[in-house]
């Protein structure tokens, strides 16, 4: 489970932005609360982010969806290309800094991951491990030297040395040793971690036909999980009484042929008369909750973190705690799966407890995040959507 992230010097954050999904026995929230089986934290699975537009929310998920790549998937970056890191205006001729401390993939451990970067090079790179309430104690530590050159200092994390200090300067070294077959390194890279936002921004999920084709596909095939999909959204009142899919044969201009899954919607009148809509031609609200459960569900089956930008986005403000009630449950989130979210909403502001919500604004060109309990006179029995209106807790709109 993710516990906490940090960054700097990223987007509009000139300095450091510390986000916390970490509780204490004090704060009053229910459901949306369980103990990291690994470390033994109470930690919140759902926690959202608040403020005006152009203010940073989404510059705030964009540090998770940056490292998730970066350990992953930089190997796979062209050797000159470079790494997609992109500093405040103050602070060009500076490095961007991120942290993230989660659950370690042995028992009874945190990892803290720290990175320091250009969209040149890799200035620092650091993996730590403790015990519980232990001190953090190196795996690796990688640090560029005057001479252009790394310095690599590691305490049992399996990549042969001279691989080590050839690691190229746009690559993490996680994502290096695992292609040499490092397993430490290769079940690193085997975290769940999805986001409709890249280093760009949002993506366009919602009126994406790759993203709806991806969907279609999973739960054309996966019984378990389309039965799921189809009670949900029957249960919410789409006016769906299932989803059924249907093979089909596509040829591409180059005359390849290609098979292919429809999405047909099945609705049924007051006498049980049965009627079959592509789902193309579905409501966009009902498109939008499709493609969030092919999202969800999966994560929700494993366990892992999800970065959504404009959770709402073309659903009633109704439909948030139906969702977010996924992530509550035991029974729909076994594995505790972890959303952070943004939303214009602020009805969200009822859900959920003043320890999951940051809020963001922006004073000139500089973004500012904090959460909501770390203001001082933030009652639990206060009605923080008519004190958000009000402008008592700042993050709104100037107009």
């Amino acid at each position: 489970m993710l516990h906490s992230y940090a960054f700097s010097n990223h987007r509009s954050f000139l300095g450091r932005v510390d986000i916390s999904l970490t509780l204490t026995e004090k704060d009053a929230v229910n459901g949306w609360d369980v103990v990291s089986p690994v470390s033994g934290q109470r930690l919140t699975t759902a926690m959202a982010v608040i403020g005006p537009n152009a203010s940073g929310k989404t510059a705030l998920l964009q540090p998770l969806a940056f490292i998730a790549w970066f350990i992953r998937g930089s190997f796979g970056a062209a050797p000159d290309s470079e790494i997609p890191v992109v500093p405040h205006f103050r602070g060009t001729n500076l490095p961007s800094d991120f942290e993230v401390i989660t659950d370690g993939i042995e028992e009874g451990t945190l990892l803290r991951y720290s990175l320091s970067a250009t969209s040149a090079h890799v200035v620092t790179e650091v993996l730590e491990r403790k015990q519980r309430r232990g001190q953090w104690h190196k795996i690796f530590r990688r640090e560029m030297t005057r001479e252009g050159k790394y310095r690599i200092e590691q305490t049992g994390f399996g990549l042969d040395q001279t691989q080590a200090e050839n690691v190229r300067p746009n690559v993490s070294l996680i994502s290096w040793a695992a292609q040499f077959g490092v397993s430490f390194a290769q079940r690193l890279t085997e975290f769940v971690f999805t986001s409709n936002v890249n280093i760009m921004g949002r993506t366009i999920w919602p009126r994406n036909d790759d993203m709806g084709a991806t969907v279609t596909k999973f739960f054309a095939e996966n019984e378990a999980m389309r039965v799921r999909m189809r009670d949900l959204l029957a249960k919410w009142d789409l006016g769906l009484s299932d989803v059924e899919f249907q093979q089909i044969e596509n040829v591409s201009p180059s005359g390849e042929k290609k098979k292919d899954w429809l999405a047909l919607g099945i609705h049924r009148d007051m006498s049980k008369n049965r009627y079959v809509l592509p789902f193309g031609y579905e409501s966009s609200g009902t498109k939008a909750a499709y493609l969030l459960l092919g999202i969800f569900l999966p994560v929700l089956d494993r366990g892992g973190v999800i970065a959504y930008d404009e959770l709402e986005s073309d659903l009633h403000p109704h439909m948030l705690e139906p969702l977010l009630d996924l992530f509550s449950n035991p029974e729909t989130n076994p594995h505790n799966a972890q959303l952070i979210f943004t939303c214009h909403a602020i009805g969200v502001l009822r859900l959920l407890q003043k320890a999951q919500v940051v809020l963001v604004e922006k004073d000139g060109l500089e973004s500012q995040a904090w959460r909501l309990d770390s203001m001082e006179g933030v009652r639990i029995d206060d009605n923080r959507v008519v004190k958000y209106l009000s402008g008592a807790y700042g993050a709104i709109p100037r107009l």
